[in-house]
């Protein structure tokens, strides 16, 4: 990969990992219920899942469930109500205060990297990338080399810095009723998420 096409492909992954969707929404969450520290555990998993996303857009499996229109169906169906789930058991729990010390390390994890994987519009998105990126004559895995950490590097940037937004609300000299419409708010994301993965299936964020 050229020079001028790793600074067009960082920008494009930093247009991708920037653009508000439920992961950003999770993080923000996280990290002013759980505080910066303790809520970089759901920049983990979503590092996870996008490490894993990365080899298999590389060995084509991404590809082969994108142009399975059943598969595809199916996985935006599970992302879709998943997310509605989150956002209506948010909206049922906005005015009882979460229980930040009960919510052990592994719990924070899965439940982030199950909100990273089941998106449908992060397989659209991988895909996208790399149909755009990849040099078709020039050996994959040495081209990994170079988007791997790229993209994994301003994937962790993005993360933390929504993660720090929401530890620095959260530390906010807030009042009770703008903490439960903040958490209104947020739950709400979910829920409008779930609806637009239910209704579309090609453009996407991660």
């Amino acid at each position: 990969m050229s020079f001028e096409a790793w600074i067009i492909f960082a920008l494009f992954w930093m247009v991708f990992v920037t653009t508000p969707g439920p992961n950003a929404v999770n993080c923000i969450n996280n990290g002013m219920t759980l505080g910066f520290r303790r809520a970089l555990i759901g920049v983990l998993a979503i590092l996870t899942q996008a490490t894993l996303f990365l080899f298999l857009s590389a060995a084509g499996i991404t590809a082969l469930i994108a142009a399975s229109p059943t598969a595809f169906l199916v996985a935006k169906l599970i992302g879709a109500g998943f997310l509605i789930y989150l956002g209506i058991r948010g909206l049922i729990m906005a005015k009882t205060p979460p229980a930040v010390d009960e919510r052990p390390a592994a719990h924070i994890y899965w439940r982030a990297l199950a909100i990273a994987t089941i998106n449908p519009k992060s397989v659209a998105g991988y895909l996208a990338a790399f149909s755009q990126f990849v040099q078709p004559d020039v050996p994959i895995w040495s081209q990994m080399l170079v988007i791997v950490p790229t993209a994994l590097t301003i994937t962790a940037l993005s993360y933390m810095t929504f993660t720090a937004l929401g530890a620095g609300l959260g530390r906010a000299a807030m009042g009770a009723v703008f903490n439960v419409w903040f958490r209104r708010l947020m739950a709400a994301c979910f829920v409008l998420y779930g609806v637009l993965l239910g209704s579309t299936t090609t453009e996407g964020r991660v």
